[in-house]
């Protein structure tokens, strides 16, 4: 059975950083996509960052963009989102994800088959 662990949240200050991680278990992961994304509170849930398991390929969302990096370890049983300059509109639950979206639905939350169960990101003003 595949499981995901999300860990890493926090509360934080503008302008500190972050390094989410999400454990991965029960499956092989090698032809896969993981992702990371995120809900405020009130809100749907949106897209941060994805990383092909294999090939290297990393996308993000343009209110991350140049402050995020994934990465994974090389066992593909581990991936991390780090986020520097945190600001207070990336307070929300940040989830890990699962999937084998097509590049042109990598944001899409429908593309992915397993969830973590969520880490929380607070940043105070």
């Amino acid at each position: 059975q595949v499981q995901l662990v999300d860990a890493g949240g926090g509360f934080v200050q503008t302008g500190g950083s972050l390094k989410l991680s999400c454990s991965a278990s029960g499956g092989t992961f090698t032809s896969y996509t993981t992702a990371w994304f995120r809900q405020a509170s009130g809100k749907e849930r949106e897209f941060v960052a994805a990383k092909r398991w294999s090939g290297g390929n990393t996308w993000y969302s343009n209110s991350v963009k140049g402050r995020c990096s994934i990465s994974r370890d090389k066992g593909y049983s581990e991936v991390y989102l780090q986020i520097d300059n945190l600001i207070p509109e990336d307070s929300a639950v940040y989830y890990c994800a699962v999937g084998r979206p097509i590049q042109s639905s990598v944001a899409s939350t429908e593309a992915y088959y397993y969830w973590g169960q969520g880490t929380q990101v607070t940043v105070s003003s």
